[in-house]
């Protein structure tokens, strides 16, 4: 992944992402996978997303080529800490395991990430997580951060929406040089559908990421769009932010970007597919196992 300028390389980024997105299966296909063989003296670098909404962790090669990865729904972590702490180390160690046999190859360690702002024990019960689940936590990034290693941006604002926090990261020569965090995520479109539409969470949170579904949902979740647009606005005055980029699946929701746009006066873009551009930059700032 190279940067182009002072602007992702958005036919680059496009290709890496779309890779991704066939080797990072859901558990249910993950379970089912075949072998992804691993040439023999080949260094890992792993990295282990713990989300209010999903849990995802990948594995690449050491040229930053994602080679599997598995991400599951779960309710472990709510706006950045972790609230179950057992369900989180079992889930986890599950995705382990199941990585291992595919790969053949056993995994030692994984770095992983935190919003921005969260207290230092909070971080650090992250990183007790991973640890627990059998892997020897090598660092820990704030996710706008870790979107950045991705991403390569070099000038202006990254925009992570969480399922529960959204995330700034201002960037100056490709530097992030100020993040902050507040919460409103993917959770609270969820909620909003539910309520409407007399739904499950479960329900609300499968249907809102039809795409067939979403031109009807959009008045529905626009308010909270704008809560979103509302907090990138009063994270960056004071900035100078050229553009915005924003990641987290949340963001494949149609019309995020433009609602963004409108409220902040800023263009905002969104990578082809948004959804694992943080669990990859997680993956980036390992160190090589």
């Amino acid at each position: 992944m190279e940067s182009n300028g002072r602007a992702p390389d958005r036919a680059g980024l496009a290709e890496f992402l779309a890779l991704a997105d066939q080797v990072i299966l859901p558990r249910a296909l993950s379970e089912r996978a075949g072998p992804v063989p691993v040439p023999p003296g080949t260094r890992l670098r792993v990295g282990a997303d713990l989300g209010t909404a999903y849990l995802v962790l990948v594995v690449m090669d050491e040229t930053g080529r994602p080679l599997a990865g598995e991400w599951q729904f779960a309710q472990v972590v709510r706006d950045g800490l972790v609230v179950d702490f057992v369900g989180a180390t079992d889930l986890l160690r599950g995705m382990k395991e199941r990585l291992e046999r595919r790969l053949g190859v056993p995994l030692t360690g994984a770095a992983s990430a935190y919003p921005p702002g969260v207290p230092q024990a909070e971080v650090r019960a992250t990183a007790n997580v991973v640890e627990a689940a059998g892997l020897a936590c090598s660092g820990l990034v704030d996710e706008p951060s870790a979107a950045n290693a991705v991403l390569h941006l070099q000038d202006g604002a990254i925009v992570d929406v969480g399922g529960g926090t959204t995330g700034i990261a201002v960037v100056r020569d490709g530097k992030v040089i100020h993040t902050a965090d507040e919460p409103t995520g993917g959770t609270h479109f969820s909620l909003v559908v539910a309520g409407s539409q007399d739904l499950s969470f479960e329900q609300a949170e499968a249907l809102k990421v039809r795409p067939e579904e979403q031109a009807r949902l959009f008045p529905l979740v626009r308010p909270v769009m704008e809560k979103v647009a509302s907090i990138v606005q009063s994270h960056i005055a004071g900035w100078d932010v050229p553009s915005l980029v924003l990641v987290g699946g949340t963001c494949a929701f149609r019309g995020m970007a433009e609602v963004i746009e409108e409220y902040t006066g800023i263009p905002a873009w969104v990578p082809p597919d948004p959804r694992f551009v943080t669990p990859l930059g997680i993956a980036l700032n390992d160190t090589l196992q």
